[in-house]
């Protein structure tokens, strides 16, 4: 890795500094304001974005803890151990990649000095790029859409010993340089990248060693896959007959295992996609309400406005206001 990127992210934090002089313990009011240690995007990123990445603190037994995004880590040098869901010790080495679902819970033992390791904070809907990119029926693909699942289960976490991967290192290199020296038109260029790095991943497969568990429902995971590819204008009584499962016992599954109903996963992608054409298209909103398979155009705009805050004519003036001073 490039040695002056390197020395800056070996440099002390104000966080490792108060450990250093003397703090016991990880202040949790820098990654939560609830009681239960789950880490929230909301204190790791900046409104409307969606990845971000931060060096590791070190000098600390980093307690057990979960996320409400996908944390991918880095290992730029030295090592690191982290203990996963309380059963999985494991071992990362210099140019290891750990990808930790959401739901996973885990623990890292202290890092000295000369451990370097960074974490990516990344959003699911960032993944949208990539996930077309790898395509389906592969454990990369199966782990990003069981961060729609809740409480674990298969996908827990995908751990790659790419040490002796060129061109794994320089593409995640890449992504923690652009997004520490803040690029103009990093999100774009950083979600084809992750699409890149996963396809190196997926060439070299058998550097993977996957925490998946076989608990998690196979059919769950079907639907899942089907929501991705059929958003626009999926059903559950279409995907009951193609499971040959009665409709009532898959929508009872589907909310069990998940936590929503196929209806609100299925609004969840459709909204997802309609903020990305947004970003990244001059489509129409009216084009992309029929492109994202809507056709109540005030029942879009209410929905819309609910998961996000704002009208798409607003939503899409914030995004192309924060891509100008990218």
């Amino acid at each position: 890795m490039d040695a002056k990127l390197i020395e800056t992210l070996r440099q002390i934090t104000d966080e490792e500094r108060n450990i250093l002089d003397g703090r016991v313990g990880v202040d949790q009011t820098l990654y939560t304001a609830t009681k239960e240690f789950t880490i929230d995007s909301q204190k790791m990123l900046q409104r409307g974005k969606l990845i971000d990445v931060r060096p590791h603190t070190r000098f600390v037994h980093f307690p057990e803890h979960k996320h409400n995004y996908i944390e991918i880590i880095f290992i730029c040098q030295g090592m690191a151990t982290h203990i996963i869901d309380r059963n999985h010790t494991v071992i990362l080495e210099a140019g290891d990649l750990l990808f930790l679902n959401q739901y996973a819970s885990h623990e890292i033992l202290p890092a000295g000095p000369e451990d370097i390791a960074v974490n990516f904070i990344v959003l699911p809907e960032f993944f949208d790029t990539a996930f077309q990119m790898i395509g389906k029926d592969n454990a990369i693909s199966r782990f990003l859409v069981s961060t729609l699942c809740r409480d674990g289960g298969e996908g827990q976490f995908l751990h790659f010993k790419a040490a002796g991967l060129l061109p794994v290192q320089n593409l995640a290199e890449n992504m923690i340089w652009s997004l520490v020296t803040h690029q103009p038109d990093r999100r774009r260029t950083n979600q084809f990248t992750m699409g890149l790095l996963l396809l190196e991943l997926l060439n070299h497969i058998d550097t993977l060693d996957s925490g998946s568990s076989q608990s998690r429902s196979r059919m769950v995971m079907t639907a899942l896959h089907y929501i991705e590819e059929h958003y626009r204008d999926g059903s559950l009584t279409t995907l009951a007959g193609e499971l040959n499962q009665p409709v009532y016992a898959l929508s009872k599954l589907i909310k069990s295992e998940t936590g929503v109903t196929f209806k609100e996963l299925l609004q969840q992608k459709r909204l997802s996609r309609a903020a990305q054409l947004m970003r990244e298209t001059e489509l129409s909103v009216s084009d992309i309400i029929t492109a994202v398979g809507y056709d109540n155009t005030s029942f879009f705009y209410r929905v819309f406005r609910n998961e996000y805050g704002v009208t798409p004519r607003e939503y899409r003036m914030q995004k192309n206001s924060e891509a100008d001073k990218e």
